[in-house]
Order: structure tokens, then sequence, then C-alpha cells
């Protein structure tokens, strides 16, 4: 499949912090991916911009109203062929309310260094072991 007949999803992520640590959440075990860590966030819907996006999936995640801060990165990861999924991670240090599981098996604060012992998606990895690198 040539680059113009390829599928691109958007995908936005947030690098939660709290006093120096991250919050991850571990996918479910049904389903795509099961039981592999990521960042909470999700696919970008028709008409969405990437903050609003992101701002929506904190909500229906984790429960939080969260200021979507600086972009951090962004790239294209294939997984599967045919399909690009382009990951944009966001920085967020302000929210309100108090994160909640609503939508992973668990989840949890994490400082930096630590997040590489963790099983993450497989397109979260080198990034992962930039952002422990970069504390």
């Amino acid at each position: 499949m040539d680059r113009e007949t390829r599928v691109i999803v958007d995908v936005v992520a947030a690098v939660i912090e709290r006093d120096g640590n991250i919050l991850i959440g571990q996918r479910k075990p049904r389903g795509r991916h099961g039981l592999k860590w990521e960042f909470p966030g999700g696919k970008v819907e028709p008409g969405e911009n990437l903050r609003g996006a992101l701002v929506r999936e904190l909500r229906e995640e984790l429960g939080i109203e969260a200021q979507i801060g600086e972009e951090i990165e962004r790239y294209d990861f294939s997984y599967q062929a045919g399909h690009l999924t382009r990951l944009v991670f966001f920085r967020v240090t302000q929210f309100s309310g108090e994160p909640e599981n609503l939508d992973f098996a668990q989840i949890a604060w994490a400082h930096p260094k630590q997040l590489p012992g963790y099983d993450f998606l497989e397109g979260d990895v080198d990034f992962v072991r930039r952002l422990a690198q970069n504390v």
C-alpha cells in the first residue's frame, strides 16, 4: 500500500504530572493490546481538534477536567500494515477533580524513571524511554 492510500488515525495522549510522578493506565485484559500500559487518551473523532479530543478522553477515562499543556512529541507508528497511528503527546499539569479509574484495568502514578519497567504499548516504548532519560 503506498503512502497516499494509508489510513492515518490520530491518537492523543496525556502525560499527566503530579508531585514528580506520571499517571498511566493498564488496558483491560480483553480487547486489543490487553493488559498493556499506556498514557490516558484516545482517538480523535471527526470534527475534533487534538486538544479538545484529549479533554474529552480524560473526562471519559478519569473523570477530570484538564487544561492541556504544550505538545511534547508526535510521531507515526504502524500497528498493522496499511494503517498509521499518529501519536500526539501533551503535558498536563493542571486539572480539577481527583483522577478515578473509569476505563482501565488499573491506573498508577509512577516516577518517569520507573516507566520503562511497565509493559507499555509497542508504539509508546521509545517515547517512554526518552521520557525516563530526560528526568
